[in-house]
């Protein structure tokens, strides 16, 4: 019998062997996994969150309401930051390393009989095969509900193997144009995948392009649009913003930083309205306080360390994501970038959004094979990042980010989740130099 160690060795192998076959759109391998598990799709209701930016917020506020309603909850989402457990939680904590060992050992054993049967000519990816573990977990966790966040697009992800009774759109900005298409239409007929016949899709703020693709794409399934600020007044009041929606009024809702935090939990608060509707036990005078619990790591995460200027960790990886950022620093201290990028994405326009508003620009690299060099990113960024230090090593990276920081300022670090990830791995370590 395997010691638990070449367990966890076992299902780390497997799950890197998946990675160098990269994205693969299609759904024939996840429904082949699925019945070869016994359909864990099926043992639970589920809504499906997808959306450029902001969906990782609204999966971790809907998470806080609906655990505060007593139910029990797994939450799916991607990418991690630290440890891949982190993707898969039940009841807010992460799946633990011995259930995470098994859920992807029964993914691995189901794809090699099927691999032998023919049913599907290789092994599912690293997305697919961490989906369906997903599934079978929550299954086996005997879970109420799950809230998966779409990974990409949303048509051909493999989360759209599930049938969920309420979706969302959160946002749709160009991001992954080389597997999503280059325009706002063609990026927003993609994720309108998550779309039902007869159901609702709560959809956040969208460019008329964008929002008429996802119009189009509801009219030609039957499925019932929501838009999350229709009929709806804020307000600021003492203990938090007061939300008003036709069938509801939120007190007290405290939301992430940023101010584009309000319109993503207004999607999370339409998303719960259509969700009890659907016939899930919903507790919505407990979703205000809830929300105000909801902890999304890696967006707009401050991080205090003794004797050294305060960090701010942001995963902002498109223009769109960028400009949030931007505009959360702009009225605020100074401070000292660190930046790194995935080589697929729009290094110039991120560069003139962000590059500007630093003291100084430390250009570094995150340790992925899809991440850019420093040298590409100085390259691509053009003007922008005349004066831009390099060092490749995100360790060394942050420290030459703290020694220049200047009094009362701050160290910001962005451009991917997988730096922000590096970055947190530092800071568990303690080996900042």
């Amino acid at each position: 019998m395997p010691t638990r160690a070449a367990a966890r060795r076992s299902a780390d192998a497997y799950l890197s062997s998946r990675v160098r076959f990269g994205i693969k759109f299609g759904l024939e391998t996840m429904r082949a996994l699925c019945a070869a598990l016994g359909h864990p799709e099926r043992a639970f209701p589920t809504l499906l969150v997808a959306g450029t930016n902001g969906k990782g917020s609204v999966v971790a506020y809907v998470d806080a309401a609906l655990r505060a309603s007593g139910l029990a909850v797994g939450r799916y989402t991607s990418p991690h930051l630290v440890r891949v457990n982190e993707r898969i939680a039940v009841g807010g904590r992460d799946v633990g390393r011995a259930a995470f060992e098994a859920a992807v050992g029964r993914v691995r054993a189901a794809a090699a009989r099927l691999v032998r049967a023919r049913t599907i000519p290789a092994h599912p990816t690293y997305f697919e095969a961490l989906t369906a573990a997903a599934l079978d977990h929550f299954r086996r966790a005997g879970v109420d509900v799950a809230v998966l966040e779409v990974g990409m697009g949303g048509r051909l992800d493999a989360t759209n193997v599930a049938d969920p009774i309420a979706s969302a759109i959160v946002s749709v900005e160009k991001d992954h144009e080389a597997f999503l298409g280059s325009t706002l239409d063609a990026i927003a007929r993609e994720k309108a995948g998550v779309l039902r016949p007869g159901r609702a899709t709560v959809v956040g703020p969208l460019a008329p392009e964008a929002r008429a693709a996802v119009e189009a794409e509801a009219a030609a399934a039957g499925a019932r649009l929501v838009d999350a600020r229709d009929g709806v007044q804020t307000r600021d009041a003492a203990g938090g913003l007061e939300v008003q929606t036709p069938r509801f009024t939120y007190r007290g809702v405290r939301v992430l930083a940023g101010a584009h935090q309000v319109d993503n939990a207004l999607v999370a608060l339409r998303l719960l309205e259509e969700a009890r509707a659907a016939g899930l036990a919903v507790d919505l005078s407990a979703a205000s306080a809830a929300l105000g619990h909801a902890r999304w790591p890696g967006r707009l995460e401050r991080v205090i360390i003794e004797g050294s200027p305060p960090l701010l960790l942001d995963g902002a990886h498109n223009p769109a994501a960028a400009r949030a950022l931007a505009a959360h620093l702009a009225p605020g201290p100074p401070f000292v970038l660190v930046f790194g990028v995935m080589a697929d994405k729009d290094v110039e326009a991120m560069a003139r959004i962000l590059f500007p508003l630093a003291r100084a620009v430390v250009l570094t690299r995150a340790p992925t094979d899809r991440a850019a060099a420093p040298e590409e990113i100085a390259r691509r960024a053009g003007a922008a990042a005349a004066g831009a230090q390099q060092e490749p090593d995100p360790r060394r990276a942050l420290a030459r980010a703290q020694r220049q920081a200047p009094p009362g300022g701050q160290v910001v670090v962005a451009g991917s989740l997988y730096l922000v990830g590096a970055v947190k791995r530092v800071l568990k370590k303690k080996t900042l130099a």
